[in-house]
Parts: structure tokens; sequence; C-alpha cells
């Protein structure tokens, strides 16, 4: 195997490439990790629901998950991959600085981005005080006075979520959430307070969060806002490969079964990159599935290639 060619390569080197590539790495494969060195929970201060991990500063967990897969020899290199294709031996992998990489298998991993709506002072306080998942970030704010700026019609799911980690909690839904009476009753029940004026701008006074102004402009006070960006994977690259996708209530994303396996049976895809939603802890689990399906895979194909010879 020439020292461009790899058992496997990880695309993104957050979380849950790097738990496949531990995994892949302790069965003692040779594995590549590229990172664009852009990790979705760059702008959060902590990471909570870590068992084992609680409080830790993102960056601190990258360079000490990064060490232990370097123990045992997977690589990890910063590089953004422009393009991935077949050959008859696997998969080609192009990066953006012209190296052209083989290897047998991949692992995608290379997460989301959250596209903000465009409300002044909003994307400012991002990680701060604007969050977006109450169990990441919930208990730090608690009992605070939280704003809950729709962005779709999934934000009453958010503006119930959160009044568990307070009592004081208002609903902008900007227009964009048809409150029935049924459901105004139902929020009206817990104390959650729905102002369906529009949003101009997030205020922050002597660098703290100070409120919300809405139309006409009153400025409602608020400690702690939860809101949620659209969700864009970064998957673009793989559109060679021409991937069965699936729609739903994040948007479009890869389809794979429950290992990570796409419709290509060489390619795998974890992470925020295919599940959203999941957390850090999450997207761990899943990207020791998906290396450890990948092992197994080769597994059998080793096997096979030596009866066949």
């Amino acid at each position: 195997m020439d020292k461009n060619t790899w058992d496997l390569i990880i695309v993104g080197g957050g979380p849950a490439g790097l738990s496949a590539a531990l995994l892949a790495g302790r069965a003692r494969r040779r594995v590549l990790v590229l990172d664009a060195g852009s990790p979705r929970n760059r702008f959060a201060a902590h990471m909570h629901g870590m068992l084992g991990n609680e409080g830790t500063p993102p960056a601190e967990f990258l360079v000490r998950a990064r060490a232990e897969v370097a123990g045992y020899g997977v690589e990890v290199s910063e590089a953004s991959v422009t393009g991935v294709s077949e050959s008859e031996s696997g998969l080609v992998v192009s990066v953006e600085d012209g190296q052209i990489l083989r290897c047998r298998r991949l692992i995608v991993a290379t997460g989301v981005s959250d596209d903000l709506p465009d409300i002044p002072g909003l994307a400012e306080r991002w990680g701060k005080d604007v969050l977006h998942c109450p169990y990441c970030h919930g208990w730090e704010v608690r009992d605070q006075r939280f704003g809950v700026i729709a962005t779709s019609p999934f934000a009453v799911h958010q503006a119930q979520l959160v009044r568990q980690w307070s009592d004081r909690v208002t609903f902008f839904t900007r227009g964009l959430v048809a409150i029935d009476d049924d459901l105004a009753g139902a929020l009206a029940s817990r104390n959650v307070a729905v102002d369906d004026r529009p949003v101009l701008e997030v205020v922050e006074f002597d660098g703290a969060l100070a409120g919300v102004r809405v139309e006409g402009g009153e400025l409602i006070a608020v400690d702690a806002i939860f809101t949620a960006g659209a969700l864009r994977p970064h998957d673009q690259f793989l559109a060679g490969l021409n991937l069965d996708r699936e729609d739903g209530m994040h948007g479009s994303v890869i389809r794979v079964d429950q290992t990570g396996r796409t419709s290509n049976p060489k390619v795998w895809a974890v992470g925020n990159v295919t599940t959203p939603p999941a957390t850090v802890p999450m997207v761990i689990g899943l990207g020791a599935m998906a290396g450890g399906a990948v092992n197994a895979d080769l597994v059998a194909e080793d096997f096979a290639v030596a009866a066949t010879a």
C-alpha cells in the first residue's frame, strides 16, 4: 500500500470522526483523518451532557482526542476535501491543495452549519447567550428570562421545551407559527408569553445581552435566547457519488442505515451531517458504530480476497 492509499479516510475531525478513527485505529487499520478546522461547537465555551467530560472546552476535548487516536497510528491532517469518486480499487479523494488520495473505505463526519436568521445582533452572540440546545446550555442559564425566536413551526417545540429550565419565557413567533386557541391555551397554562411582532434586533449592553427589540421599538428584556438556524449539511463534495437522500424536519440529508452506511457500500456518513440534532455524546456513539462497521466490512473483504488468491 503506497503512502497515498489508506484503508480508511475519515472526512471531518470532530467528535464523530475521531470516535470512528479510534475504533478503526485500534483495529490496526491505516487511517487518515482530514479536517477543515471549523467544528460546529467552536462558538461554545464548554460542552455539557458529556459523561466523564462534563464542562470540557471543545478545543481541549479535540486536543485530547487527537492525541488518543495518534497513539494508534491514526494520522490527522488539516485539509478540505473537494470531491470523491470511485475507482476499480476503491475511492479517490480530491483535496483542495491538489492532493489525490485513495482509500478502500470512506467515513464522512463533516457536520452542518447553523445558518442563523438575518436579525442584527443575533449571530454576534451565538454560543454565548444565543443558544439552540437546552440540554447543552439550559442548566447554565436556568431561572433566567428566556426569549425563543421562531425560525420555523418547529419553534413551538423549542418554546415548550425550554420552559423546563425557566418559568419566564417569551415566545417571539415572528408570524411563522400559527397560534390557534388550543396552542395559545397550552402555552398560557405554563406562563409562556407569546409575542407575534417582528423582531428588529438583538440588543446588547456593556458586553451582555440586554433584550430583543420588536416592531414599534419596545425592548423586551431577556437574559438568554434560544433559536435555531437552517441546518446546512457539509456534504456537497459527495455530489459525484449520487448518494440516496431523505427529507425530514431538518431538511435533506444523506440516507444511511443503522451503522451509518450510505447507498454506496464503500461510504459511511455519521454525526450531524446525517443526524443534525444529535449532541456530542450521541455522535461519539455513532462514530464508534461506523468505525467498527467499516473494520468488519474490510475484514470480510480481506478474507474474500485471500480465499480467491
